[in-house]
Parts: C-alpha cells; structure tokens; sequence
C-alpha cells in the first residue's frame, strides 16, 4: 500500500472519505492535503482532490519517548530521552546536563513517577503489560547492587539474633529484587507485608526464637519474677487475692487517765461513746443533744454571777 495516494470526489469531504476507504485507516491515522477545491463550471464542474498521507505508526517505546519529550518541556527540564531496547522491555535512557540528582529525586522518587507515566502512556491500548524503565545515569543499575547488599547484611543480622526483620517500603520493582537475592539463601526466607504505598519485605530466619513477653524492665516473668500473683512470694503476704501488701495492725488503745485518751471515742467497756475516753477520731463528734444530759458522775456546781440569775 502506497503512503501517498490522491482521491477525487464532488467535494473535500467525500474525496477525504473514499481515501480512507481505500487505506482502511482512521482520520487521525493520515494527514490530508487539499490539491483541489473542487467548483462548478458553466459546463460541468471540476472535482476536488485530496493526497493522503498514511502516518507511520509508533512504537509502544517511540510512543513512550515522544511523551516524554512533550512532558520534559513542560516541565522545564533539560533531559533527553532516548530509546535503548524494546525487546522483552522497554529501556529508555535519559540525557541531562544538569546534575541527575534533580532528575532522579530522593530515593529515586521523581524518576519512579516518570516512569510510571512513561508505562502508562506506552501500554495503552496493550492488552498484556509491558515492563518499562525509564533510567538516568546508570541509576537502576547501582540502586540494584545496593538492595542486594541490604538485602544480604540484613537477612544475617535476622540469623544472628533469631527474630524477623521490616525493610523500609518499596515499590514492587525493588521488593521483587530484595526477594530474588535471597531466594536461595537456605536460612531466611521472605514476605511482603503492608498495602500500597507503604508495602514493604520482612525477613524471616529458620532460627526464629519465640516470641517472649518482657516487661518494661527486660525481665522475661514479671517485674516480681517468681512471685505468686495471689498469695504473694511464697505466701509472705497472705492468700489475699491480688495482694502485694501487708495486712493492717490492730491499733491498741491507750490506758485510761492518760494524754491520749482524752476526746470522745467509742468506750471500752461498752458500746456507744463516753467523753473522757480515746477518740482516735479528728473533728469533732455531733451527736442528739438528747444523748448529752449530765450524769451525776460529770454534774459539778458552778457558782452564778448576779448578771446570771
């Protein structure tokens, strides 16, 4: 099928429409090039002519590289991309001037965003997904040597001490690397825990130790090590249930005629209150006036004033 073509008809319309036909492409697929307007005669007219152009289609990586270069102007940044392999993935390199450190971002968190809209934009119209990487300055490359140190220093720390280790969260590009370096280590094994965004790969050693419940102080039983939590250390505190503490002393009460047992307090000889004896109480004892009358024990006369009578 030739690229350029030219198609006749009454009108522009109808000559771009039989072209299309023909080509069996779209409108967005060609460029159209008007050759004749196409006008009436006093004797017949003259036809309108057109010339199709069948634009060359892109590539999932061409189409991914043109994408760039628009955002990249947008932006602002001064970068590159080229198209490297297209192969089983596609690889595109990014050429600044300015130093990479911008372009790639912390943690590599502006070239992970490019590349994601650089997947998205070369994957449309896909039906199976086609890894793409977008790279700037051999980054990929030494940020893998990397994670497969970590992942190497951490998975014999987990061995060392016995207990599961949490790697920072990554994307799932950087996980699935942590999970292939030790994938034939023969004492740790691996998992990914959490949700998108924060996803992240824990380590597991063979030699996981149970785990131990500690209190604050490290002690692996209890702040009271062996102490029986009803009857306290061997029974020194009773079989009060819960009890840590000692039980209260009966308090003896003073002898009569002493300093102490002055006030008012519950008698010895009895029940009720009697004035004179041990109060033990502080405040003062409001009780039926009624209860008060003087006994002839506590009855003295008092001499009266002219001003009384």
């Amino acid at each position: 099928m030739e690229e350029n073509q030219v198609f006749s008809g009454k009108t522009v319309e109808e000559a771009v429409e039989e072209g299309l036909k023909v080509l069996g492409v779209t409108r967005g697929e060609v460029n159209v090039e008007v050759l004749e307007e196409g006008r009436k005669k006093l004797f017949g007219s003259i036809p309108a002519q057109v010339k199709l152009t069948v634009i060359p289609k892109l590539t999932d990586g061409e189409r991914a590289v043109k994408f760039l270069e628009g955002l990249f102007e947008l932006l602002d940044i001064e970068a590159e991309p080229t198209l490297r392999e297209e192969d089983e993935k596609i690889v595109v390199d990014l050429a600044t001037a300015e130093p990479s450190k911008g372009l790639i971002g912390r943690r590599g968190e502006m070239i992970d965003a490019i590349q994601t809209l650089a997947g998205a934009v070369a994957n449309t119209g896909r039906r199976d997904y086609k890894r793409v990487v977008v790279d700037c300055g051999n980054y990929r490359e030494n940020r893998e040597e990397t994670l497969k140190h970590v992942a190497e220093k951490m998975a014999a720390k987990a061995v060392r001490f016995g207990k599961k280790v949490r790697l920072e969260p990554m994307n799932p590009y950087e996980r699935r690397i942590i999970h292939s370096a030790l994938v034939d280590n023969p004492d740790v094994t691996t998992k990914s825990e959490g949700k998108e965004p924060v996803r992240f790969v824990v380590i597991i050693p063979n030699n996981l130790k149970p785990y131990e419940k500690r209190d604050r102080y490290g002690k692996p039983n209890g702040r009271y090590g062996d102490r029986d939590r009803k009857g306290g250390r061997d029974g020194k505190y009773g079989d009060r249930k819960g009890g840590y503490s000692k039980p209260y002393p009966k308090r003896e009460l003073p002898a009569e005629g002493t300093p102490q047992s002055s006030g008012t307090s519950l008698s010895r000889g009895g029940s009720g209150y009697k004035k004179g004896s041990f109060s033990g109480f502080f405040g003062t004892y409001l009780g039926n006036s009624r209860d008060a009358e003087p006994t002839p024990e506590t009855t003295s006369e008092t001499p009266t004033t002219p001003d009384e009578e």
